[in-house]
């Protein structure tokens, strides 16, 4: 079977000149012009490596959030962000604790306002540092 040529599609293709597409790359990482969560999508998609971790000793507001993450599959609220690219991570207004956290299976993680991370647990959280 032979396809025919369509002779006005590729007549066109060369008639379009690339300075109607071109941008500096000024304009395209002028950040004045953006809003803050652009700003900070861009942030997030960079790779944000740890430069150390440790094991945590004691609870702290803090450990329950980072066990929380590391629960649903992730380091931190950082890679959080990379992973799924959301600006704000879903808290209970009341303790500041992760309130709902989305796996990377798309399955969702719902967590009280009570601690959650009991002291037999709070060696195995990860703290990283950046």
């Amino acid at each position: 079977m032979v396809t025919p040529e369509v002779p006005c599609l590729s007549r066109y293709l060369e008639e379009l000149s690339l300075k109607e597409f071109s941008a500096t790359c000024e304009e395209v990482l002028n950040t004045d012009n953006m809003k803050k969560s652009e700003v900070s999508g861009m942030v997030a998609k960079a790779d944000i490596n740890p430069k150390s971790v440790y094991r945590a000793q004691k609870w702290s507001g803090d450990v329950e959030n980072l066990y929380r993450f590391q629960q649903a599959g992730y380091r931190d609220e950082v890679e959080y962000k990379q992973v799924k690219q959301v600006d704000t991570v879903e808290c209970w207004p009341e303790t500041g604790f992760v309130k709902k956290l989305q796996r990377r299976d798309n399955t969702f993680y719902y967590y009280n306002k009570k601690r959650e991370c009991e002291d037999k647990d709070v060696h195995k959280v990860k703290v990283y540092v950046y």
